[in-house]
């Protein structure tokens, strides 16, 4: 709506049963103020995202376990933030409560949190794709540096589009109208908004390209496929309301229906990455555990033999870390496996540098101890026992 059109004409708060009126002639909508359904909208959503608090609450008390560790329970846990904040920031803005006391400050509530976090959520979500590319088509490592890099990267940028948002003038961007306890958010604010996302988006469809390229038994590229569409769905919802239906925040039904969109989308991208392992690690923990590491251990066969394939050779590929994984492994202080799949929880695109481990240690593989004409061993000297008559010995 536009505020100039209505400013100076009214001095004071209105009655709220005359606040409908008053709107519904300014907008042509129906407008309904906020009632009870409103609060059972902020109470449903709440719920929601205390189940998935519970969730990784649990997980959190389990990050040992390895197919839980895997999934990176920071990454994680900082999405669900990011969307909590973001539902918050969507109880002023879409309506569901009086622009009154605390709530009044609209810029603040709309721009650094529902805008912010919605987007911040977005960049993680992306970021977690990079770093699926970056290490199974790139073969190159998503460190513990590479994260906090990433994640100060998506902060700066979200930050500064906010910052440049709020330094422009309310009339612009957003502002509030007091005396009719409602948030004014300009259609170019909005487009903007909506802009900047789809073109971050329609970059990731590029990844996801790349992402289909993945072989391994995980499932990263059927759940890559999964979260991009859920988001692309709350993308194309926002983009009809905020462009077709430009007073929805007035409408009862429209502004529930927004609420609880967004709200049930952020819960399932979260579960789409980590609930699965979470359920099994309550109904079928060993089992589970068990096919998690055949798994493991498959995928890790197959990239050997295809890295031998391509001739590399056995030489090559102990030389290119089969060796210093294995090392690493006899060294550790923790369980078997447990050092590679430590981290490997610097992000689940990352599972592949703890194959080494579960083979020689969990698994009993001998997958790294090739038998060769004229060699002058058939096994890996650090994996036998040196006897007093100076021979090896398994």
């Amino acid at each position: 709506m536009d505020v100039n059109a209505i400013s100076g004409s009214l001095l004071s708060a209105v009655d709220p049963s005359k606040r409908e009126g008053i709107l519904t002639a300014l907008t042509g909508v129906k407008v309904t103020n906020p009632s009870h359904l409103d609060t059972v909208t902020i109470a449903v959503c709440s719920a929601l995202f205390g189940v998935t608090a519970a969730m990784l609450v649990y997980a959190w008390f389990n990050h040992k376990y390895r197919p839980i560790r895997a999934k990176n329970l920071t990454w994680t846990t900082l999405m669900y933030v990011s969307a909590l904040l973001w539902f918050i920031g969507n109880i002023p803005a879409n309506g569901h409560v009086d622009i009154a006391r605390g709530w009044r400050f609209c810029k603040m509530w709309i721009v650094w949190f529902r805008v912010l976090f919605c987007f911040v959520f977005a960049s993680m979500t992306i970021v977690r794709f990079y770093a699926l590319d970056h290490v199974f088509n790139q073969k190159k490592p998503f460190t513990t540096f590479n994260s906090i890099l990433a994640f100060g990267i998506v902060v700066a940028l979200n930050v500064t589009y906010c910052l440049v948002n709020q330094l422009i003038s309310d009339n612009l961007t957003v502002g509030s109208f007091p005396a009719l306890q409602v948030c004014n958010v300009t259609q170019a604010f909005r487009i903007s908004a909506l802009t900047f996302q789809w073109v971050m988006w329609l970059g990731v469809g590029v990844l996801m390209f790349r992402l289909r390229n993945i072989q391994s038994s995980f499932n990263e590229f059927r759940e890559s496929i999964a979260v991009f569409a859920v988001i692309i769905a709350l993308l194309i919802e926002s983009t009809v309301v905020n462009v077709h239906y430009p007073f929805y925040i007035l409408e009862q039904n429209k502004r529930i229906e927004k609420t609880v969109m967004d709200s049930a989308g952020s819960n399932l991208v979260i579960w789409i990455i980590i609930a699965y392992p979470v359920l099994m690690s309550i109904f079928r923990r060993r089992e589970y555990e068990r096919r998690w590491l055949d798994k493991l251990a498959d995928d890790s066969r197959r990239i050997k033999f295809a890295r031998y394939r391509s001739g590399n050779g056995v030489a090559a590929a102990l030389a290119n870390g089969d060796a210093l994984a294995l090392q690493e492994c006899k060294t550790s202080p923790e369980s078997p496996g447990s050092s590679a799949l430590h981290h490997a929880s610097s992000n689940d695109a990352t599972i592949g540098a703890a194959f080494a481990c579960d083979n020689i240690l969990m698994r009993d593989d001998m997958s790294l101890r090739y038998a060769m004409l004229n060699s002058p061993a058939l096994f890996d000297p650090d994996l036998t026992n040196m006897t007093v008559g100076g021979r090896r010995v398994l």
